[in-house]
């Protein structure tokens, strides 16, 4: 039997129990499958800087670098706002991409029939919505030099290097080849260099994967096109800043932030998070929505483990449990036949799985 070391970080607020929901999901699909599950926790975020005085100890990415897969919650809050930036728990964060190398962050964006009504758009619009934006993740605007400030400038560098474009172009063009195989990359080449390099490149990737239908978009038409007609897309590939705003866009599609889950992925491991953060408004109440975590640990499964069956009996269980009317407080008003807290609605879908 295969055994995986996953590592928890379940970070601030909402954090630990979204992913002590997940964590019972994976045990109960690992109960009926030919693989087992070994857990470790580390730290990141708030928490850590108030143990440790770092919001990531280099212990955590020790742990992280020495297992399969990394199961992460939320972190951050007002508590810690006021600290320097470089010891806010999003610093910490963006360091940890940067020491794991996950330049890929994939974000699916589904629209769930049985909630089609909790999106703000017309059911017309965003019925069958299925798409996947694969974002570059540790280069581009966010880590490009030189970068500064005085008290009347501030500036910053948009830079991607060749090698960088082709790694993120492949991930994109293989997720292609197991959905519809439709790549759209989004860019603004009619006016930044950069952008032309990423228009350049990715139409030389292309030219491995011949299967898969290619096409462009600039950023500010692909913003409006999303909301106009998101069923055209499939994959959008985009780069860092574009994908954090697009992602997000795409992300209330389906009426909910807590139904999202993410990925972000390297040549070493992966990291799967929902895209909501922590919360702390609604922390230790038990009215947070797992299933965004429990739906990322699904992609670990597929994305990262390659246990494509395991990923889809977590997926079924999820539509069968919305289906069956089971609702936690944030989507009450669609349809709810039972208001479920977070721990019961991850016993639901873990039940549905062994059933």
């Amino acid at each position: 039997m295969k055994k995986y070391k996953i590592t928890l970080i379940k970070g601030d607020g909402i954090g630990p129990e979204i992913v002590d929901e997940a964590v019972k999901v994976l045990d109960a699909v690992a109960s009926c499958s030919d693989f087992s599950f070994s857990y470790e926790e580390a730290l990141m975020g708030g928490c850590a800087y108030d143990i440790t005085g770092d919001p990531l100890p280099k212990e955590t990415i020790s742990i992280a670098l020495n297992s399969d897969a990394v199961l992460f919650g939320a972190i951050g809050g007002e508590k810690w706002d006021a600290l320097p930036r470089e010891m806010r728990p999003e610093s910490g964060l963006l360091r940890f991409r940067k020491e794991l190398g996950v330049y890929a962050n994939l974000r699916p964006a589904v629209v769930y029939d049985e909630l089609i009504n909790a999106s703000s758009l017309k059911a017309s619009v965003v019925k069958g919505v299925d798409l996947m934006v694969v974002r570059e993740l540790i280069g581009g605007i966010y880590f490009g030099e030189p970068k500064g400030r005085t008290a009347d400038k501030g500036w910053n560098t948009m830079v991607y290097t060749r090698d960088e474009i082709v790694r993120i172009a492949h991930q994109a063009f293989k997720i292609a080849m197991q959905r519809s195989k439709r790549v759209c990359s989004v860019d603004k080449a009619n006016v930044l260099d950069v952008s032309q390099l990423w228009r350049d490149t990715v139409i030389e990737v292309a030219k491995e994967y011949p299967e898969v239908e290619l096409s462009h978009m600039y950023v500010d038409n692909a913003a409006m096109q999303l909301i106009r007609d998101p069923r055209q897309f499939d994959v959008m590939l985009t780069g860092n800043i574009f994908g954090d705003i697009l992602s997000d866009e795409a992300s209330m599609l389906s009426g909910s932030i807590g139904l999202l889950p993410s990925a972000s992925v390297g040549a070493k491991i992966g990291v799967y998070e929902p895209i909501h953060g922590s919360a702390p408004d609604i922390a230790g109440q038990g009215i947070a929505n797992p299933i965004a975590t429990i739906a990322s640990a699904s992609m670990m499964l597929r994305y990262g483990l390659d246990e494509i069956e395991a990923a889809d009996k977590i997926d079924t269980a999820i539509k069968k449990a919305l289906s069956e009317g089971y609702r936690t407080q944030d989507l009450a008003q669609f349809d709810a036949k039972e208001v479920c807290s977070t721990s019961e609605m991850g016993s639901i879908i873990a039940n549905y799985i062994v059933r």
